[in-house]
């Protein structure tokens, strides 16, 4: 059997517009490696405690001590989804409550890719820590009115470079290929 290679879709559920990212991936993919995956092409820190969710099974690293949860290190992504069409869940950040539906679009023998992959996406993430999917759109409230009270201070913690719509499937690539898939992880 070959290994083959899954096309899913991340969208950032409750996005408005949607903030969403299309990879390329291996079938043999461990769940904890699919975390640092989305990190890196989502463009999140890996700061906070994450989780997939498939059917009523939870999944995330031992060390986490989630109960019930199955350990993701040992878990690869075709033990939890294999069909085209099927959806599961990965949370990031359970105070902010980052969620995200990842779709399985397509299964394939063979990429021309590096794998894994960014092949399309939109929007930049929202930055960690900013109130999850509900505070967000106060935030871009905030940073589009330069009359607003707050408007200096969430620029300043923003930083200059802070652009929404800012999207770089190159520098995500690049970042793929390095070890742990450009997401730092202190083990």
């Amino acid at each position: 059997m070959t290994n083959q290679i899954y096309q899913l879709t991340i969208t950032l559920t409750g996005s408005d517009p949607k903030i969403w990212r299309t990879i390329l991936v291996h079938e043999e993919t461990l769940l904890v490696d699919l975390h640092r995956i989305i990190q890196t092409t989502m463009g999140w820190t890996n700061s906070h405690l994450h989780m997939f969710k498939a059917k009523k099974n939870e999944y995330a690293p031992e060390e986490f001590g989630i109960e019930e949860a199955k350990n993701s290190r040992e878990i690869p992504l075709h033990k939890i989804l294999n069909k085209v069409n099927q959806h599961i869940n990965y949370e990031y950040d359970f105070g902010d409550s980052w969620e995200h539906d990842i779709v399985l679009d397509k299964i394939m023998e063979e990429s021309n890719n590096h794998i894994p992959c960014c092949i399309d996406g939109k929007m930049q993430c929202p930055p960690e820590d900013c109130g999850g999917i509900w505070g967000y759109p106060n935030l871009l409230k905030i940073i589009a009115d330069p009359k607003h009270k707050d408007y200096k201070e969430m620029k300043a913690w923003l930083g200059k470079n802070f652009q929404p719509e800012y999207f770089n499937i190159p520098a995500i690539n690049k970042l793929l290929k390095k070890k742990d898939f450009g997401c730092i992880w202190l083990e």
